[in-house]
């Protein structure tokens, strides 16, 4: 289980359920991780950061990039079967 795949998937679920400054700051972890990641588990690191960027986009801005941090949300999990 990955928290800032989890926050992301939350936020698709119900956009209401987590605050601009949640998915901000979701952003900015997931992006540390993957920045201090260089084993196996990069890729799926880089998924979620990735993911956690674009639920942070769809927050600013139209809901229309949510579909870009659903399938980031889908590779993550793809890639950690």
């Amino acid at each position: 289980m990955n928290k800032h795949i989890e926050l992301v998937k939350k936020w698709l679920a119900d956009k209401d359920s987590v605050s601009q400054q949640e998915l901000s700051d979701n952003r900015a972890a997931a992006a540390a991780v993957t920045d201090a990641a260089y084993d196996a588990t990069y890729m799926a690191n880089s998924a979620a950061a990735t993911a956690a960027y674009w639920a942070d986009e769809a927050a600013n801005s139209a809901n229309s990039v949510a579909a870009d941090a659903a399938y980031w949300v889908k590779l993550y999990e793809e890639l950690t079967k």
